[in-house]
């Protein structure tokens, strides 16, 4: 077979595909190029003056090797993966860093195996990495629990790639023993380990990358990227659908450092992906904010490849794989042709692939337990005085604020008419403890009902929302009938949509799910949320207590930044 390749290569036969008359982005060198491109089997053979077996005219169009998203939840997108591939394939991406946290923090290991299986099903390449915090923090009640011998058990499994973000950063810097028996599990094995720590700098930032932490997708600031990438640590710039940092932090990016950054998604739902994109977005971002095209392809491409060591990939050179896509041009981004393992599996924005039945296991079915029907005294919030600590939402970021706000109360009950606050409780709903975690939110402008949901970044218990307790109780008891999923609830009249993989995501068509879930987005929107809000998803991630500053969790009122629980009287 080798002997096959070097004769394509050399011309003296055939190559299969070749790709003429057009350009391409030599990531080496950081050149545009003219020649044609030759494709044996799922190898490029080179580029130069070829004939193929099939030829494509591509005039006027530039090829860049396949994006590469160095960091996704495919869960967030609330597709099941082959329907998630349906929407990303088309627009240039061959391959992702996945970290199935949020499955595998519901439904155990079988949730990541369950992304590995289902992904199979697609020309979609997909590196699973093994989730390092299940649960994220101890305070916390998830589905699952992945301890440091699980994390050594698990980690020689071939399915997994490598250990997941690293959440708990105050574990990793004050050596946490369980913390470091997963560390030490994925030196010994000599995976790669991503990272996750915000606003880390200085003796502590050394701390926490010392045992091989070599990436972050969590930088708020251009300073922040700088000094992380000094250190060696690989930045991502991340354009998800709730946080967006490409704009601001590609300002780091210069000619010395470039080849330190990557390009990521991290959480995109369906909706976002079908009506802007996927890493295409993300390079449109970049370039209008004044990075170098050339540097942006690079950093989609050739960085992620040699960060995550997937060899052979991330460049157009002779024996890279044939993993391409035919763009307009850099700055649009508009994918005209996908090419997979040397295969046309996409071509002007549609798919050109039917996955298999898909993969539905029971492992990932039938996942919210609730011992008792929640009713609307379990939402009454007392305070001892008037003064309540109160999380605050941040404009296009999951990092929230701590402020403090006068608050009325009457017959054991805060009084919300005529304020901005809503109460925000947590539900847990893996293991039939009863928890309910109550506090109060500024920012979020519903009123008149309630909005509940089953993603709750990481631990996914039941997140509900609301001005009233009977609404929320109401929106509750939906969730449960329908087995996790979204609701809204309005003087007791309840809409919703199920997630029936592990409350989490859709077995639905993508076309189907997304237009089903934007009807019920406007009906959220029409209770008054705010349009800076992104309604579903930006309450998702108020129970992550690994972001500062203040989160709520099963268990209560959560204060990152003191890594405590925080008393909800100020």
């Amino acid at each position: 077979m080798l002997e096959t390749f070097i004769d394509a290569a050399v011309g003296r036969i055939k190559a299969d595909i070749v790709l003429k008359n057009g350009k391409f982005v030599n990531v080496f060198t950081g050149e545009i190029c003219e020649g044609d491109i030759a494709i044996k089997g799922d190898k490029i053979v080179g580029f130069g003056k070829y004939e193929g077996e099939k030829e494509y005219d591509i005039a006027g169009k530039i090829v860049v090797p396949g994006w590469i998203d160095a960091h996704v939840h495919i869960e967030s997108s609330q597709l099941s993966p082959e329907e998630y591939a349906k929407l990303i394939v088309p627009l240039g991406t061959t391959t992702v860093i996945a970290d199935p946290h949020e499955i595998t923090n519901v439904c155990g290991i079988a949730g990541a195996k369950y992304i590995a299986d289902a992904s199979k099903n697609t020309p979609l390449e997909v590196k699973v990495m093994l989730p390092s915090c299940v649960p994220a923090t101890p305070f916390e009640t998830s589905g699952a629990v992945l301890n440091g011998a699980d994390t050594e058990k698990y980690l020689q499994e071939p399915f997994l790639h490598g250990l997941g973000e690293f959440m708990n950063y105050p574990g990793v810097i004050h050596k946490d023993p369980d913390v470091m028996k997963k560390l030490e599990a994925a030196q010994k094995l000599g995976k790669i380990i991503d990272g996750h720590a915000p606003d880390t700098s200085g003796l502590g930032l050394n701390g926490y990358i010392f045992p091989g932490i070599c990436t972050d997708h969590e930088c708020v600031s251009p300073e922040e990227a700088e000094e992380k990438v000094s250190k060696g640590v690989y930045v991502h710039l991340r354009e998800g659908s709730a946080t967006r940092n490409v704009a601001v932090n590609c300002k780091a990016v210069n000619a010395k450092n470039l080849r330190r950054f990557l390009l990521c998604t991290d959480d995109r739902h369906a909706a976002d992906l079908k009506a802007n994109g996927h890493l295409d977005n993300a390079l449109r971002v970049a370039v209008k904010a004044g990075l170098d095209p050339i540097w942006a392809v690079t950093i989609a491409t050739l960085n992620a490849a040699e960060c995550y060591r997937l060899h052979g990939k991330g460049a157009i050179a002779p024996g890279y794989d044939a993993d391409l896509a035919v763009l307009e041009d850099l700055k649009d981004f508009r994918c005209a042709y996908t090419f997979k393992a040397g295969k046309l599996v996409a071509q002007n924005g549609k798919a050109l692939f039917e996955t298999k039945e898909k993969i539905l296991p029971d492992a990932v079915k039938n996942t919210v337990h609730l011992n008792k029907k929640v009713g609307a005294d379990d939402f009454k919030l007392t305070l001892r005085g008037k003064r309540a600590n109160v999380i605050r939402l941040i404009k296009d970021n999951v990092v929230t604020e701590k402020v403090v706000r006068e608050v009325e109360s009457k017959d054991g009950d805060v009084v919300l008419n005529g304020t901005d606050l809503l109460k925000l409780a947590v539900v847990e709903r893996h293991h039939n403890t009863g928890n309910i975690g109550l506090g109060l939110l500024e920012g979020y402008g519903l009123k008149g009902g309630a909005i509940a949901l089953t993603i709750a970044h990481d631990s996914h218990n039941i997140i509900v929302l609301g001005d009233n307790n009977a609404d929320m109780a109401s929106a509750v008891e939906e969730i449960r009938k329908i087995g996790g999923g979204m609701a809204i609830s309005k003087g007791g009249k309840t809409e919703s949509l199920a997630l029936d993989i592990a409350g989490l995501m859709s077995s639905l068509p993508a076309e189907e799910y997304i237009a089903r879930s934007e009807e019920l987005l406007e009906k959220a929107y029409a209770m008054g949320i705010s349009r800076d809000v992104e309604a579903f998803m930006s309450l998702s991630f108020l129970a992550l207590p690994v972001i500062p500053a203040l989160k709520m969790t099963d268990q209560g009122l959560f204060d990152v930044t003191k890594f405590a629980f925080c008393d909800i009287n100020a």
